[in-house]
């Protein structure tokens, strides 16, 4: 298998694991139909991917390949008639997530660099590429954003962590196969230490958090 065929099905399980989360989220929190589960998993698998790319003033690369699709549809139909069975398996889902996390950013911190953004700005969308979905959603079904919620496990951390490694090493003239590896695993540990310890970002001072909430 080549290195861009084994990237696209890293990708597309990516976009599985989303759209999974999204429709999953959406039946959990709100009374939603099958449309809404179609709408919620669409939007948390692939809005972060639009964003950066809209941002980057090229054509989403969602609507280029129409497997991108079918895979979000397929992760979001399956959450809607197997909602009861895939709530037993929260944390299989929630791994398979954070390696779609991990993923997505290293994906849009690269695709940033490739078209001259600065390290900052790179950082940036490739942390909006792996959050920007779930932000969608969270708006969506009208509720706080995850990512801005002290009393949820922290999620932008580490993608800005796994996004912020892939522009040091382009830096240091290192970027390539082993830079993305990095970066992702780091991206990834750091989300399941933190799921597993229930870490959260800093709040106000003087406040305590009401408690962490479940993402599944």
């Amino acid at each position: 298998m080549s290195a861009t065929t084994l990237l696209l099905v890293l990708d597309l399980a990516g976009v599985f694991a989303f759209a999974l989360d999204g429709a999953l989220t959406g039946i959990r929190s709100a009374r939603i139909d099958i449309v809404g589960a179609i709408v919620l998993g669409l939007t948390t698998a692939m809005g972060g991917g639009i964003i950066r790319d809209l941002l980057l003033g090229v054509t989403p690369a969602t609507f280029q390949d129409w497997r991108y699709i079918a895979v979000a549809l397929a992760g979001a139909l399956l959450a809607f008639f197997l909602n009861r069975v895939l709530e037993r398996l929260a944390m299989p889902i929630a791994l398979l997530d954070a390696a779609g996390l991990s993923l997505f950013c290293v994906i849009g911190a690269t695709k940033a660099l490739e078209y001259g953004f600065g390290p900052v700005q790179a950082t940036i969308l490739g942390a909006v590429t792996g959050v920007g979905g779930g932000t969608l959603r969270d708006v969506l079904i009208n509720r706080l954003p995850t990512v801005l919620s002290r009393d949820s496990d922290i999620y932008a951390t580490p993608a800005l962590l796994g996004a912020a490694i892939v522009v040091l090493a382009a830096a240091a003239g290192g970027q390539g196969a082993w830079a993305a590896v990095l970066a992702a695993a780091v991206c990834f540990t750091v989300r399941v230490v933190a799921l597993r310890y229930r870490w959260n970002a800093p709040g106000p001072p003087g406040t305590r958090p009401s408690g962490a909430e479940d993402r599944y």
